[in-house]
Parts: structure tokens; sequence; C-alpha cells
């Protein structure tokens, strides 16, 4: 769940979206990973571990919203 973006609606999450941290402006890019919690590039958001927390903050995965392409 996350409460910035489909109303915490994650199947409406393309495994490609980028999110952004809404408390310290990190993002987590699919294509990338996370080397700090060791997810492999390639891991949508909507498939990180639920202990899964913001590698610069430690926000939890709710404070997240979609960061769109403009």
């Amino acid at each position: 769940m996350f409460e910035g973006s489909f109303l915490g609606d994650g199947s409406k999450l393309a495994d490609t979206d980028k999110l952004e941290c809404g408390i310290c402006w990190s993002v987590y890019d699919p294509a990338e990973g996370d080397d700090h919690w060791g997810i492999a590039p390639g891991t949508p958001f909507s498939q990180l571990p639920e202990h899964w927390r913001c590698p610069t903050c430690d926000a939890p995965r709710h404070k997240f919203m979609v960061l769109k392409d403009d």
C-alpha cells in the first residue's frame, strides 16, 4: 500500500513505474533496484518485500508516490 498515488491501489502500478519518497524525495527505480536492501535490478515496486523502507530516510513504503515523466 502507498498513499500518494492511485489511493494505495498497487494493482495500478506498472512494473516500470518509478516511485518517489514523499519525505526525502529519494526515487526507487525498478531498473536499478536497491543495493542498500539487496533488491535486484528489474524488481518492480509492487514486488518489494513488506519490510522494505526508503534507503535514504527509512520512510515506509506507503510514503512513496508514482513519479510521472513529463
